[in-house]
């Protein structure tokens, strides 16, 4: 019998145990019960959209219980760097410019203008929202990401669900996601200091050159007592390098103070 060599001996050897850490984590229709949470984060990540410049329609619905208010906003995003919201009722309204470093802001009904940090989106509920929160919040990604970190999962025959575990600071998700896909489906947070509880779905998802990105986003904010929530229901999404995004506080406006 021909002998092997002693280090072709050792590369199989260390392919075979290596082989034996790397745990797949397989579509299926059903959760895994104890799952490998590690292999699922790892999963999780790598369906993440990659996107450098993104453009879409937004229909937004906001009902508080009371009333019902519909907007028409167009959205562009250049990842890591700007997010540009542009709303119209018939005509333009209002324009929302955020970048990693500042808010931008200005309507046209009462003549006011916010421009400084992340105070705009933080102060009224008590939050440290930044860039990527919000960027995560458009491309249907956690705010935390499940590979950092001890997480735990939670037993449901729907979904992979996971929460954190040890001391954290912030925000503490509770995160659903498909078993098939591996997408987002929901992201669910208690406000801290607060009695908000804030939930996120992602209703539905839509595929382009092979990037999954949400069409149908529902964001409810609940006090106990009343229930906001707003739809955003994208269309005509598309991918383009010849983007811009115009942005200019008109003369004579009033700066929102925080």
């Amino acid at each position: 019998m021909k002998s092997f060599s002693i280090p072709f001996l050792n590369l199989v050897i260390s392919l075979v145990f290596l082989g034996c850490k790397s745990v797949a984590v397989l579509p299926t229709n059903t959760p895994v019960k104890n799952v490998d949470i590690e292999a699922l984060a790892l999963k999780i990540k790598s369906n993440y959209p990659k996107v450098n410049k993104v453009r879409s329609r937004i229909k937004a619905t906001y009902n508080d219980g009371a009333r019902e208010q519909q907007l028409v906003i167009q959205f562009r995003m250049e990842e890591k760097k700007k997010l540009w919201l542009s709303a119209t009722m018939l005509i333009p309204i209002a324009k929302l410019m955020i970048t990693p470093q500042e808010v931008s802001f200005y309507e046209k009904f009462q003549k006011t203008f916010f421009q400084g940090n992340f105070d705009l989106i933080n102060t009224p509920y008590n939050t440290d929202f930044d860039y990527s929160d919000i960027e995560n919040l458009f491309l249907g990604k956690p705010f935390l990401d499940p590979s950092e970190g001890r997480w735990k999962q939670i037993s449901n025959p729907q979904y992979y669900i996971l929460i954190p575990q040890g001391n954290r600071t912030g925000l503490t998700p509770t995160l659903f996601f498909d078993p098939v896909s591996f997408l987002l489906k929901e992201q669910r947070f208690i406000l801290p200091g607060t009695s908000y509880n804030l939930t996120i779905k992602y209703l539905r998802h839509i595929k382009i050159d092979g990037v999954s990105l949400p069409s149908l986003i529902e964001i409810t904010l609940f006090d106990g007592t009343v229930s906001q929530r707003l739809e955003l229901e994208f269309s005509r999404t598309d991918f383009t390098e010849g983007l811009t995004f115009p942005f200019e506080i008109p003369q004579g406006y009033s700066k929102i103070e925080f």
